[in-house]
């Protein structure tokens, strides 16, 4: 399957393991794939003019949830619900972590992708075909996450959603 991808997608997947495991997660889910593309530098997101570190962040926190993202935590305090504090109390009874999925001490050899992960990298994929690469890059899984729920939104709300990627993804071709 990897044989198509670049060597910087390439560290990107290798990179979304390393985030996983070191997170205690027994799967490569999306977020993993968004946050390995930023640990191996993603030219298009600089392009952008966005702040990598911001987006792990933000990543970071929605793990921490739960799965809650800066969106529905904002959502969710127009109703009252303070998110952080719940958080808080979770981890003061449960540990830190608590809510994040961590499973126990990191586990070593391969880590599966899930359903969605493996959806992302069919994705990029199809968009590589699309665009009449014959390699498969960063851009193109980047691409795929933005059409991904979960890193859609993150993505988004930084001004990189998929047609405007899709937009400096083609004007980069045309040269």
């Amino acid at each position: 399957m990897f044989e198509r991808f670049t060597e910087a997608a390439r560290m990107a997947v290798v990179e979304a393991q390393i985030v996983a495991r070191e997170s205690g997660s027994v799967e490569i889910a999306p977020p993993h794939l968004l946050a390995g593309l930023l640990k191996a530098d993603v030219p298009l997101l600089t392009e952008l003019g966005i702040a990598t570190e911001d987006v792990a962040a933000e990543l970071e926190r929605t793990r921490r949830r739960g799965g809650v993202s800066d969106a529905d935590a904002e959502a969710l305090t127009e109703f009252g619900i303070d998110v952080a504090q719940i958080v808080e109390r979770v981890e003061q009874t449960h540990g830190e972590g608590a809510l994040a999925g961590r499973l126990g001490p990191a586990k070593r050899g391969h880590i599966p992708f899930t359903a969605q992960s493996k959806k992302t990298l069919e994705l990029s994929l199809k968009e590589a075909v699309r665009l009449g690469d014959k390699h498969l890059g960063q851009e193109h899984i980047l691409l795929a996450l933005a059409q991904q729920r979960g890193t859609d939104d993150v993505l988004a709300r930084r001004g990189a959603d998929y047609l405007t990627l899709r937009r400096i993804v083609q004007r980069r071709k045309a040269g």
